[in-house]
């Protein structure tokens, strides 16, 4: 049976845009199976392989321009008690990058360290662009490395936009983070091999808001079949 989106399939390119439907809708796996007759096994198994699609595509998103927004957060169980600190407990540590009214890219990463924050931003965001962060101090080389122009907001002072200068937040990045929290909690917990997936459907379904999600998947699928 010939399926332009997935090799060597049993599944009808029908069945399979039925698929593509439910998820573009964001439905869960047993919503998809019962929605579509396929095997339960079957819709993990291909929801885990859209969701390397996904990954892959998100990867490719560079250089980011302009107006550029940088954060990190914090994704995972509560804070465990007397542990203190960025990330502490179980937290995985997931830094963003934003491009102001655009796309998002994010990176988990080890730690919150200057190395490590300075690596993940350069390649991604052009020298030309302004960036936008708050007060962390792994920021502070940002201009050393050639970023001309950086502005902070000031955090700790409860300050989510600047006082002195107009149009300086890291608003849509912290939006971005809330939607992705908001949509993963869902799932009540997720294997940590498979937090990086789930964080970049997160990434990818942001990054297509404004379109055709159900297009889009197709030709993401027929670009680059499922296997």
């Amino acid at each position: 049976m010939r399926n332009r989106y997935v090799v060597r399939s049993r599944i009808s390119e029908a069945r399979f845009r039925r698929f593509a439907r439910c998820v573009a809708a964001d439905l869960t796996a047993v919503q998809i199976a019962q929605l579509t007759g396929l095997n339960r096994n079957t819709v993990n198994r291909l929801l885990g392989c859209l969701r390397e699609r996904m990954a892959e595509a998100c990867e490719l998103e560079r250089p980011f321009r302009g107006h550029v927004e940088v954060d990190e957060s914090y994704f995972g169980p509560r804070r465990v008690k007397g542990k203190a600190g960025r990330g502490a407990g179980k937290k995985t540590i997931v830094f963003g990058i934003c491009k102001r009214h655009g796309k998002v890219y994010t990176e988990v990463v080890a730690d919150c360290s200057k190395p490590t924050i300075l690596a993940a931003i350069r390649g991604r965001v052009d020298l030309r662009s302004i960036i936008h962060s708050d007060g962390f101090k792994s920021y502070d080389g940002l201009v050393d490395m050639g970023y001309k122009k950086h502005l902070r907001v000031d955090h700790a002072r409860d300050e989510f936009s600047s006082r002195t200068v107009r149009g300086n937040h890291i608003n849509d990045i912290e939006s971005f983070w809330g939607y992705a929290k908001s949509r993963l909690a869902r799932f009540k917990g997720m294997h940590p091999s498979t937090f990086y997936l789930h964080l970049k459907e997160c990434e990818f379904r942001f990054n297509h808001r404004r379109q055709d999600l159900y297009h889009v998947i197709l030709r993401l699928c027929r670009d680059n079949p499922l296997s």
